[in-house]
């Protein structure tokens, strides 16, 4: 199977505009593989409060991390700006699977590419529930 070639900005609809930290960058002397999934993280989370689709101190309904992955294309460290660019690859009743590109810098094409699957559940029982419609329809928004 054949490595995909990383996207470009193009190929997102929505985007976050976060910063890297000294604390980053690793031993190798660029950013750390773990600080990828705390920025896909970051640009989710921060992307659905700013839609005013999340609330995680009270809200009904949360999503939790089932599956994620990255593939890295190029480096990034400190003090690189980095933007997240976001994307929904599939929506279903109680599901959304996110995909991320991360840009350094003003550079076209993604350092690195990854993915969450968020299953939305209740807050209470953690059990799943139908998608509440203002979070449906935000994430159609960002529908590829």
């Amino acid at each position: 199977m054949a490595r995909p070639d990383p996207s470009p900005r193009s190929a997102y609809k929505a985007f976050r505009i976060m910063t890297t930290r000294w604390m980053d960058n690793d031993a190798y002397g660029h950013m750390n593989n773990v600080v990828h999934y705390a920025l896909f993280d970051t640009a989710v989370n921060g992307w659905l409060i700013e839609q005013g689709v999340l609330d995680f101190d009270a809200g009904a309904q949360v999503g939790l991390v089932v599956e994620t992955g990255c593939r890295y294309f190029a480096e990034m460290a400190f003090p690189d700006i980095v933007t997240a660019g976001l994307r929904v690859a599939k929506l279903g009743t109680s599901a959304a699977t996110y995909e991320i590109g991360l840009f350094r810098n003003d550079e076209a094409l993604a350092s690195a590419e990854g993915f969450f699957v968020h299953v939305y559940v209740d807050r209470m029982t953690r059990r799943p529930t139908p998608l509440a419609q203002a979070l449906r329809s935000a994430l159609e928004g960002i529908s590829a």
